[in-house]
């Protein structure tokens, strides 16, 4: 049992609709955190992986102090310079053909985007989705979540949903029909526990929905933006969808998220059919690039690579039975219940996630992580009762 006491610091006036963990963070530098307490973490979940180049990356700071001092806001009623190079850098990184960009806020709103671009597209009212899916917390996106009619809320969902089972390709022709105006799918599933998709079932799906004129989405929220060791996941994969959203770390920590499509998705787009105030603002741009150069030049990837296999080979200590997924978007395969693990880790000096899957410890640390950090959650690992 751990002897962790939650830190009573939230406002009463805060909806209680968040299970906190048992510590308050007050600072972060590089891959650590300070809580208030003054202990020092060892950040191996970055926030849900948002923290992608950790934290005081000094290249973002000065982005974004250069950027507040310029240019602090402006909508898209304005062209920017800085959303130009932004999109330019972003669909430079992207699959082939992935070469126009819509900016907004999150992942939920680049999905829901992606999935209004399908459906107005092919002018169909059916959505297909894979079971895990996390997708989003709203209207669309919740749809297309497995599980959601826990938390949905609203009284029906906007369009009919069918749930794929997942890597099932006997199942692609019987689901995936004229009716259907798209499929989404996540490469690499996050809160399903990082369950990989196989390739061979993401190329069925492209060669099905290219059949019956559907639109293959593939939301990299969690799974892009380098976390696999390759650009984006539909790379490692070797499948490009028409549509691929990307949030989460795609600013480093500023709220910022995007849709990349191919054009002929687009022919029927007219100006006011999307709309975001706050996506594609300059300081969200200004990070955007910066993240990107960050992630070419510091040669990041190659790094996720290495490290990856690391993780992968020596983490099996422990209460760790198997390890799952790519890059850095790992699952823990736990002999005791994941909860367990994570609060033991914190007290060990480490923090990590959970999953849908209770026997899943999920990791998303920064690409910015070296060789040491990876001994220190080893050996957190090693000293926990399997």
């Amino acid at each position: 049992m751990t002897t962790l006491t939650m830190p009573a610091v939230d406002s009463p006036r805060l909806m209680p609709v968040y299970p906190h963990l048992p510590f308050e963070p007050v600072a972060g530098e590089g891959v650590w955190l300070t809580t208030r307490d003054g202990r020092r973490l060892l950040d191996f979940y970055g926030g849900h992986a948002v923290a992608l180049l950790g934290y005081g990356h000094p290249r973002l700071l000065a982005a974004l102090a250069e950027q507040a001092q310029t240019l602090f806001f402006q909508s898209n009623i304005t062209p920017l310079a800085v959303r130009s190079r932004a999109a330019e850098a972003l669909a430079a990184f992207a699959p082939r053909h992935l070469s126009q960009v819509f900016l907004v806020n999150s992942g939920a709103e680049a999905n829901e985007n992606a999935l209004r671009i399908a459906l107005r597209k092919t002018g169909r009212s059916k959505v297909v989705a894979i079971e895990g899916a996390f997708h989003g917390r709203t209207a669309a996106a919740a749809a297309v979540t497995a599980g959601a009619g826990r938390w949905y809320g609203f009284p029906q969902m906007p369009f009919e949903v069918d749930f794929l089972p997942r890597n099932d390709e006997a199942a692609i022709d019987e689901l995936v029909t004229e009716e259907v105006a798209a499929v989404i799918a996540e490469p690499v599933q996050g809160q399903a526990g990082a369950y990989v998709l196989d390739p061979g079932f993401l190329a069925a799906l492209r060669d099905r929905t290219r059949l019956v004129g559907a639109c293959l989405i593939f939301d990299e929220v969690q799974c892009g933006m380098g976390r696999t060791g390759e650009p984006f996941a539909a790379q490692l994969m070797g499948v490009t969808p028409d549509l691929l959203t990307v949030a989460k770390g795609l600013a480093g920590g500023f709220p910022a998220g995007a849709v990349l499509a191919r054009p002929e998705w687009l022919d029927f787009l007219a100006p006011g059919d999307l709309g975001t105030t706050f996506g594609g603002g300059p300081l969200a741009c200004a990070l955007i690039e910066t993240v990107l150069a960050v992630i070419q030049e510091e040669g990041l990837l190659a790094r996720v690579r290495r490290l990856s296999s690391r993780l992968k080979s020596e983490c099996r200590v422990g209460p760790v039975v198997a390890v799952q997924g790519e890059g850095f978007l790992l699952g823990l395969r736990t002999s005791r219940p994941a909860k367990q693990v994570v609060l033991e880790l914190i007290e060990r000096g480490v923090l990590a996630g959970g999953a849908a899957d209770p026997h899943i410890v999920r990791l998303l640390p920064p690409l910015v992580l070296e060789d040491e950090h990876v001994d220190v959650l080893v050996d957190a690992l090693a000293g926990l009762r399997a």
